[in-house]
């Protein structure tokens, strides 16, 4: 889910010589950049608007894509055809897996997630959202999160955790994919991560329950 400790996930990954291509180095937002390739934001989001949806707007089920949405998937793969490490980050992306493993089917995943309040807060003080609507977009996308896991297992971190304990299964997560983990000069600082919990802010159950079940299947 979007401002759930993507970007801090991608960076650290990158950091430890995961090539992501052409990249966001910064804005507004995220002072270290959000880490994403906008040819691949760009062409998920061509996807989802071709049917009416996007980011905020998720559809309901899988997207089955077109001949020539495939063929400029694989497009944007010849680029590392010569790289033993490379990867993309976009929130989108889990909103359109099946493509993607159409193309890429031994592709390996990391997942990360974030408590509902706190991404609402982030969501909140970006572009003002209200939590429904909030709230409503992280079930959409955890549910995904939560679908794949039980598919094909993967590492999934809480960004929630205090920062030594991340950064150490952080560690253990780049050495399981062949990186070489930063001893110095971390990627993560404190100013990448606001909106910590409180109580005074009421969650559905349902999304108590799901934060649950993600807390269980997280490193």
């Amino acid at each position: 889910m979007h401002r759930s400790g993507t970007s801090f996930l991608t960076g650290s990954l990158q950091q430890a010589g995961l090539e992501l291509g052409k990249f966001s180095p910064w804005n507004p937002h995220n002072l270290k950049g959000n880490r994403e390739n906008t040819d691949f934001v760009d062409f998920h989001d061509s996807i989802l608007e071709a049917r009416g949806f996007a980011w905020d707007a998720p559809p309901p089920g899988p997207i089955i894509w077109t001949e020539e949405e495939i063929s400029r998937g694989k497009s944007l793969i010849k680029n590392y055809e010569k790289v033993p490490h490379w990867g993309f980050k976009d929130p989108r992306a889990s909103l359109l897996l099946d493509g993607w493993m159409t193309l890429i089917p031994h592709m390996e995943f990391v997942g990360i997630f974030r408590h509902p309040r706190n991404v609402h807060r982030s969501l909140k003080a970006r572009s003002k959202m209200r939590a429904g609507k909030a709230f409503s977009l992280w079930s959409a996308y955890n549910r995904r999160l939560i679908e794949l896991h039980r598919e094909r297992p993967f590492p999934v971190l809480c960004f929630d955790e205090p920062e030594d304990v991340l950064l150490r299964k952080l560690d253990a997560v780049v050495r399981e994919h062949g990186l070489t983990p930063v001893n110095n000069d971390q990627f993560f600082t404190s100013k990448l991560r606001h909106h910590h919990v409180d109580d005074d802010e009421p969650v559905p159950q349902e999304l108590e329950d799901m934060y649950a079940t993600l807390k269980a299947i997280a490193r």
